[in-house]
């Protein structure tokens, strides 16, 4: 609904920020440190709690952390589990091999870094935030970009609710507000709905190469004492998906005898029969794993997509009034499988750049400071020596292309951090090779189905592992039964006309809650594609993922969606 024909009250701030990730949630509180009661901050949250939306493995370096809050430990972080060990498996399908640690480059050593949940993590970053004057609104979705007279963004539309199943305003219909900023923030993570459309309005990308991403599921189990090892960061490749296929997963000891494991798959995969939750559950019966969560049981579940573009795949950060942060504007280290630190980075130096322009009288402009910060300050030298893995991954999978013909560059950038090289070699430090393209999108890396032949996956066995819509039970999911699908179809008829006879219509698999089905009658005639959209974890695979890209992933009345406890 469009915001010229509905009435709206407003409210005015200095910055708005949409999302109440670690990136929004950071630059929140740097706003305050700097500018105090002078400046005024609104962090605006879809999920029905902060923390209730946000999934991460996660190994945190608190490199971001101890810039903004240096004294977190004294605060009541629930930061505690330092990591005490690292390990490496190559997986096979019966057995395993420890990859020596000497070999990995030192870029992916854990040391000094906490297994946390990011959940919980964010929840105490909103604490911090609102102690030093943040507003902090959750339940409050941002449907609309609101745009000034010479196209800047001044603002958003949150909190619309009562639009019924047929787009008419319902009983209770409330129109939301618009919240006006001299700056908008959009800490929304990954594919981010309204960061999509300021990408789109202000073509962002128009210099950088594709948006690359992973669908990252994760469970978290309490185990047995005897199986736990409280510190102890696990990675594997291989088996299942095999080494030709990006991909892996983790296993994390985290506090009170609960692990947190969880399996990437890349989303550049090209068999549509490929069905990434199967592939997760499969892993788990690997005897490296299954010895661990024996006589377990698994607490949660939940579901999101991971950035895994790199360097050359962030967009331009800033456009007219706001800017991208985090996993918005893709910010993440796959080869460290970290993001977080990097999102706290983003967020101050957005929130510093937003400081000083509205300092010296500004609003609205684009605060190119804060790109340039990106790109060439800690996060983009964080970033550019890895940026090659990626796309290497792609071409030759994860041991041969970004283990082997990765390593040298991730080596280089260790050394030289560490001081080992001299000035000779520093000059080539992230320079060994040339910045490799990534060919396509995730959409477009889908093959037609018969170049491909179909996967048989085991049947769940409920010890180990769970069919889809049990595990999508485990994530507290829910959404309003009148308000329409926040899942939009471009054209209706493309999934049976055209997806279903070319890739076997992938959305019955690639999606982590089964909100997608091709129903039909007893005798297997009349395909109906159906959406089940109360059942969506708000992971935004299929925004990424559909073959025909015919699906948008739009965010439906705050509140919605999943409540993850401890993610």
């Amino acid at each position: 609904m469009s915001q010229e024909t509905i009435e709206r009250e407003s409210m005015d701030y200095d910055v708005v920020i949409v999302g109440a990730g670690p990136a929004g949630l950071s630059a929140a509180i740097r706003l305050k440190q700097l500018g105090g009661d002078d400046i005024n901050v609104v962090v605006l949250e879809k999920g029905s709690e902060v923390g209730a939306h946000i999934l991460s493995g996660a190994v945190l370096d608190p490199v971001g952390l101890n810039a903004l809050i240096p004294d977190w430990e004294s605060k009541g972080a629930p930061i505690k589990t330092k990591v005490t060990s690292d390990k490496f498996l190559m997986l096979g399908p019966a057995g395993s091999l420890r990859v020596p640690n000497f070999i990995m480059p030192p870029l992916m050593n854990n040391h000094g870094n906490y297994i946390v949940s990011m959940a919980n993590t964010c929840r105490w970053l909103a604490e911090q935030a609102e102690a030093v004057g943040v507003e902090v609104f959750p339940g409050m979705s941002c449907s609309e970009l609101v745009y000034g007279d010479n196209g800047q963004v001044t603002g958003v539309v949150a909190g619309e609710f009562g639009i019924s199943k047929d787009g008419s305003k319902g009983e209770g219909y409330e129109p939301g507000m618009i919240l006006n900023g001299k700056y908008v923030l959009l800490g929304e993570g990954a594919r981010g709905s309204l960061s999509q459309i300021a990408r789109k309005k202000y073509d962002l990308e128009a210099d950088c190469d594709f948006a690359k991403f992973g669908l990252g599921m994760k469970e978290v189990w309490e185990i047995k004492p005897e199986n736990h090892n409280e510190g102890e960061v696990v990675h594997t490749a291989g088996w299942p998906l095999g080494f030709k296929k990006g991909g892996g997963s983790f296993l994390y000891h985290a506090e009170n005898n609960q692990v947190f494991l969880g399996y990437i798959v890349d989303l550049n995969y090209k068999n549509p029969h490929l069905y990434p939750y199967a592939e997760f559950q499969r892993w788990k019966h690997h005897p490296a794993i299954a010895k661990i969560l024996e006589g377990g049981k698994r607490v949660t579940y939940g579901a999101r997509v991971v950035t895994k573009g790199g360097y050359q795949s962030i967009p331009k950060t800033v456009f007219p009034g706001g800017a991208l942060l985090g996993c918005t504007a893709g910010l993440v280290n796959l080869p460290r499988i970290k993001g977080n630190h990097n999102a706290m980075l983003s967020g101050m130096a957005a929130a510093e750049a937003a400081f000083a322009a509205i300092k010296a009288g500004r609003a609205g402009d684009e605060l190119t400071d804060y790109h340039h910060e990106v790109m060439s300050g800690l996060i983009g030298q964080d970033l550019k020596p890895v940026r090659n893995v990626a796309p290497l991954n792609a071409r030759f999978g994860p041991l041969m292309g970004g283990m082997m013909l990765g390593g040298p560059d991730m080596w280089l950038s260790s050394l030289t951090k560490m001081n080992l090289v001299g000035g000779f070699l520093n000059l080539f430090k992230g320079k060994l090779s040339t910045t490799l393209a990534h060919g396509k999108d995730d959409a477009g890396a889908t093959e037609p189905e018969d170049k491909h032949k179909p996967i048989d996956y085991p049947r769940p066995d409920g010890v180990l592992s769970f069919d889809r819509l049990t595990n999508v039970s485990f994530t507290a999911t829910n959404h309003g039964e009148d308000q329409p699908s926040h899942l939009k179809l471009i054209n209706p008829a493309v999934p049976i006309d055209v997806n279903l006879p070319k890739y076997d219509e992938p959305a019955q698999r690639y999606c982590p809650a089964g909100v997608y089905e091709v129903l039909r009658d007893d005798d297997g005639s009349n395909p109906v594609f159906n959406i089940n959209a109360q059942n969506c974890i708000h992971c935004k695979t299929c925004d990424i993922k559909d073959p025909s890209r015919n699906i948008v992933w739009t965010v439906p009345e705050g509140g919605g969606g999943p409540n993850y406890p401890n993610m």
